[in-house]
C-alpha cells in the first residue's frame, strides 16, 4: 500500500507541474506583441513615389533607302535588248544613252522617221535655194520647213523609244536586265540614283504623327552597325494614312557615308526622339509587372503592399507614363515586388 500511494503522490505532482507550465506557455502567447510578429512576416522591399515629370521618348522603326535624287529607266515598247552601256556602280551623266532596243523590231519605228527626216531635211534646203532664187513663195518655204520639224519629232520620239537614256547623273545602283532580254514596257530596266545624301523612307501610327515636324531630327543606321549613327532630318510627313496598314509614310534625308555604304534598296533602323512629354505621371521600369496584356503594381500604405491594375503610355527605356490606376505621390514597391502578394506586410529598406 505505500508504494502505491508514493506512486499515486508522485503521479499528481506531475500534473499539477504540467497545468502550471501550459498555463503559463498560454499566457505569453496571448500577451505576443503583435507588431513584432508582423516584423516577422514583412517582405523587405525598396519602393519609389510616382512623380510628375519630362519624359523623352526614342522609337525605333524599319526604313527603305533611295538616292536623294533617283530614276528608274524603262522601256515604252516590247523589243529586245541590244546594247548595255553601263554596269552597277559606274557613274554616269545626264542624257547619256544606257540601255539600247532593237532598232528593226516590228514595234520600232527608227528607221522609218530616220527615212523620213532625211527626205525632209533635203526638201527644205531645195526649197530654199529655190526661195533665194526667187523661184518659190515663202510659203511655201514655210510647208518645207514644217514639214522638217515634224519629222525630226517623230524621229526624236521613235529615237527615244529605242535609244533609253538617264535623265540624272549618278551611279547606276541596279540593272535588271540582260543583253537579248525582252523589255517589257513598265519594267524597272536600270536605276540610276544620286548617292552622296540618301533618303529613308519609315511608316508610323497615327498616335505618333502630332509630335513630328518637318525639319526634326532622326538617327540613321544598318543593323550591322548600330553604333554607326548618321543624323538626318525630316524632310516629307504624309497627310494621309495608307488604307491597309493606317500607318503614316515618313521620308528623312541624310548625308551618305564616305565609302557609300546606303544604298538604293538596302534596309535599316531611324531612331526617332519624339518630343517630350511634359508634366505625365510616371514611375520606374522596375515598378511593373506584366503578364503581356495588363500591367499592375503593388502600392505600399502604412506597411502593406497592395496590387494595382495601371494603364501605361509611353517609355523611355527606364520610366513608364501611367495614364491611369495611380495617383500622384503613391508610393509604388520597386525592388522585391515578386515576393509580395496583395495585402502582404513589407518592411521599406535603403531609404
Amino acid at each position: 500500500m505505500t508504494h502505491i500511494s508514493v506512486a499515486h503522490k508522485l503521479l499528481g505532482s506531475f500534473f499539477i507541474l504540467s497545468m502550471l507550465l501550459f498555463g503559463c506557455h498560454s499566457k505569453t502567447d496571448n500577451n505576443a506583441d503583435p507588431v513584432k510578429a508582423r516584423d516577422v512576416l514583412a517582405v523587405p522591399v525598396k519602393v519609389t513615389v510616382a512623380e510628375k515629370k519630362a519624359l523623352s521618348v526614342t522609337k525605333t522603326f524599319t526604313g527603305t533607302f533611295e538616292g536623294e535624287e533617283q530614276a528608274n529607266i524603262v522601256s515604252k515598247i516590247p523589243e529586245r535588248v541590244t546594247g548595255i552601256n553601263s554596269q552597277v556602280g559606274e557613274a554616269v551623266r545626264a542624257g547619256q544613252v544606257l540601255i539600247v532596243l532593237d532598232k528593226n523590231g516590228t514595234s520600232s519605228q527608227f528607221y522609218q522617221t530616220e527615212a523620213n527626216l532625211n527626205n525632209a531635211k533635203r526638201n527644205l534646203n531645195r526649197a530654199k535655194s529655190l526661195y533665194d532664187e526667187g523661184a518659190i513663195a515663202l510659203q511655201s518655204l514655210d510647208a518645207a520647213r514644217t514639214q522638217y520639224e515634224v519629222s525630226k519629232a517623230n524621229f526624236e520620239s521613235a529615237r527615244s523609244a529605242v535609244e533609253l537614256t538617264t535623265p540624272i547623273a549618278g551611279v547606276v545602283t541596279a540593272l535588271n536586265v540582260s543583253k537579248g532580254d525582252l523589255a517589257t514596257p513598265g519594267n524597272v530596266l536600270m536605276t540610276i540614283a544620286k548617292i552622296d545624301h540618301m533618303k529613308v523612307t519609315f511608316n508610323i501610327d497615327e498616335n505618333d504623327v502630332p509630335n513630328l515636324a518637318i525639319g526634326e531630327k532622326v538617327q540613321v543606321y544598318d543593323e550591322t552597325n548600330a553604333n554607326a549613327k548618321i543624323e538626318g532630318r525630316i524632310v516629307q510627313l504624309s497627310k494621309s494614312a495608307d488604307t491597309r496598314s493606317r500607318s503614316f509614310e515618313i521620308k528623312a534625308l541624310f548625308p551618305n557615308t564616305a565609302a557609300k555604304w546606303f544604298k538604293p534598296g538596302m534596309f535599316g533602323k531611324v531612331d526617332v526622339n519624339f518630343s517630350t512629354r511634359k508634366e505625365t505621371l510616371v514611375i520606374p521600369n522596375t515598378a511593373i509587372q506584366s503578364d503581356g496584356i495588363t500591367s499592375r503594381v503593388f502600392v505600399e500604405r502604412n506597411g502593406q503592399a497592395f496590387e494595382q491594375a495601371i494603364t501605361v503610355g509611353e517609355t523611355d527605356g527606364q520610366q513608364t507614363e501611367v495614364l491611369g490606376g495611380l495617383n500622384l505621390h503613391d508610393t509604388v514597391v520597386t525592388v522585391g515586388a515578386n515576393n509580395v502578394k496583395d495585402s502582404s506586410f513589407v518592411n521599406v529598406v535603403g531609404q
